[in-house]
């Protein structure tokens, strides 16, 4: 199939909101322990990792989906180490969403200690969870940029057009 695919336009969404979440987070702890945060800052960090997870979810799916017209050109290992992070970084995300929630649930003085350890605790899981995103991020470059993982969704050129007619996919040795 040479249709445009759809994976490589999303997995960028749930990294880049990863990588924000941990500094939302640590700071809406920090303003709650000092008793400058707002509810506001908590549910502000759990939609935001809520969408981490829904944009993660997408882009396994959208692997999945995928992933038949690549794997004749990388090797299972590669792909599968691929799809393992991403998964990883998927439960991280909701690990992470969970507590933020939490934190955002917990409002008010009397629990705002809950809310800080919550909070706290989701800042330090989004930290990891943004590694395990750029983990799988760098998986993802591997299978494209040394396995060539891309040739399978390019279109031969038309005859006669002047351009250049791409490589032939290369098939892997497992």
């Amino acid at each position: 199939m040479n249709a445009t695919p759809l994976h490589p336009a999303i997995v960028h969404v749930p990294l880049v909101l990863a990588l924000v979440t941990p500094l939302l987070a640590g700071w809406a702890a920090w303003a709650t322990h000092r008793a400058r945060g707002t509810n506001a800052a908590w549910r502000f960090a759990a939609a935001l990792e809520l969408a981490v997870l829904v944009t993660a979810i997408a882009a396994l799916r959208t692997g999945e989906a995928e992933e038949d017209q690549v794997e004749r050109l990388v090797p299972h290992a590669a792909l599968e180490t691929h799809e393992d992070r991403g998964k990883l970084f998927a439960g991280s995300a909701l690990v992470t969403a969970l507590l933020l929630v939490g934190a955002a649930a917990a409002h008010g003085r009397e629990r705002a200690r809950l809310a800080t350890t919550l909070g706290a605790l989701g800042a330090v899981t989004a930290a990891a969870s943004a590694g395990l995103g750029i983990a799988t991020g760098s998986a993802g470059g591997e299978l494209v940029y040394v396995h060539g993982a891309a040739a399978a969704h390019v279109r031969p050129a038309a005859p006669g057009s002047g351009a250049a007619a791409p490589a032939a996919p290369r098939p892997h040795d497992d």
